[in-house]
């Protein structure tokens, strides 16, 4: 449960500072690569995320913030369920641009706002949801990460996790591994103009922890009711947690 480590990075500022320039370089055809890459897969895996967070969604003035939102996919999926306006976070400039043209244009009730996910400016226990898609694999420090969503989570409140994760099965994740590693980076590179960014990718994926060991991170963390379930034979994962009922910590 350390952090990304991409490559030349020596310490959690510098990883942070690198991953913010790649995002940056890729922010115009970031989706266009998503799509293709996943085969439109990513879209369905957002929408499971969606339906099982709902419970909070439909709760009265639900507070709900989707840190590390990138171009505002899975901001957008919330917002369309919600009954209160979403708030959607990234610390890369580029991605929010990105993200707001797409609010505006399906005028959506969210509303964005620029911040690093392992100090976000919000009040103890502020929000009844929290939920990264694809994000949190590329935070400097994975431990501080969860530390914060769980800060920022009032009693009954709950983390949702969307990530890459290994692929149990053993021949499809020889399979799985072949392409990331050899085919993604050049399709990647040639849609985004970055090859650098999707060879990141496939190895920021291998480093990161197991299923298992994301769920048992967030239990040590003070989540309850730890649960996971993977996607499309183990390629992605969705990990949920609730905070305890009751007062908040300290």
């Amino acid at each position: 449960m350390k952090g990304t480590a991409p490559p030349g990075a020596g310490n959690e500022r510098e990883a942070a500072a690198w991953v913010r320039g790649m995002f940056a370089r890729v922010a115009r055809r970031y989706d266009l690569a998503n799509h293709v890459l996943s085969f439109n897969i990513d879209r369905l895996w957002r929408a499971r995320t969606v339906r099982r967070v709902r419970p909070i969604l439909e709760r009265p003035g639900a507070r709900v913030l989707d840190i590390c939102c990138g171009t505002g996919d899975l901001t957008l999926a919330l917002a369309r369920e919600c009954r209160t306006p979403v708030l959607g976070s990234d610390f890369c400039h580029p991605m929010l641009v990105a993200a707001r043209e797409k609010v505006e244009r399906r005028r959506a009730r969210a509303r964005l706002f620029e911040a690093d996910a392992l100090h976000l400016p919000l009040r103890d226990a502020a929000l009844d949801l929290v939920t990264v898609a694809f994000g949190f694999r590329n935070l400097a420090n994975y431990r501080a990460g969860l530390a914060e969503m769980r800060r920022v989570l009032g009693p009954g409140g709950m983390a949702a996790i969307l990530e890459f994760s290994q692929p149990p099965n053993a021949v499809f994740a020889a399979l799985y591994h072949f392409y990331s590693r050899r085919i993604l980076p050049l399709i990647g590179g040639a849609l985004s103009g970055s090859r650098d960014a999707y060879a990141y990718l496939p190895e920021s994926v291998r480093k990161f922890p197991s299923a298992e060991e994301l769920a048992e991170g967030m239990r040590r963390a003070g989540f309850q009711e730890v649960r996971y379930e993977r996607f499309s034979g183990g390629i992605a994962a969705l990990h949920l947690g609730v905070t305890p009922p009751g007062r908040p910590p300290a």
